[in-house]
């Protein structure tokens, strides 16, 4: 058993389950790896602006990755969405979680719940590219901050 684990790890790891697969999972499982999918993007793309103080670098991710942030993109983003990308949407927005976000209202922590479920639903399906383009028009309308905002900060 051990030896397999080793054997089905090996090399980079990148998902690719079916839309159906990747549906079945809890929406707060998807907004977990959501969650953490876009905060790597955001690091990612503050990072090839160019080289920065961890400091600014940190305080500049914070007002990306915040809850009321995220609600906003998601207003910019909802009328781009697919019927199956709304239905994950929807499914993350509704789900009962026990926690909320630090200074966020009841209805940003849900949106943002939402927004991070469909990026883990996109991630774990492969469809980087289209997950990547949701990201950027949503922060690009928003914060002007996306990809092509290169030095602005």
């Amino acid at each position: 058993m051990e030896e397999n684990l080793r054997t089905e790890h090996r090399g980079p790891f990148v998902p690719d389950l079916s839309e159906a697969e990747a549906g079945s999972y809890s929406p707060l499982v998807l907004a977990f790896t959501g969650d953490a999918v876009y905060e790597l993007a955001i690091r990612t793309m503050l990072v090839m602006r160019g080289n920065a103080r961890p400091n600014d670098l940190n305080r500049m991710k914070n007002r990306l990755v915040k809850a009321a942030a995220q609600s906003a993109m998601m207003e910019i983003i909802e009328p781009m969405l697919t019927e199956e990308e709304e239905a994950i949407y929807r499914r993350g927005r509704n789900a009962k979680s026990y926690t909320m976000a630090k200074n966020a209202t009841m209805a940003d922590y849900r949106r943002a719940t939402g927004f991070e479920a469909l990026i883990g639903y996109l991630y774990l399906c492969g469809r980087s590219d289209r997950m990547y383009a949701l990201i950027s028009a949503g922060l690009d309308a928003v914060s002007g901050a996306g990809p092509s905002a290169k030095g602005k900060e």
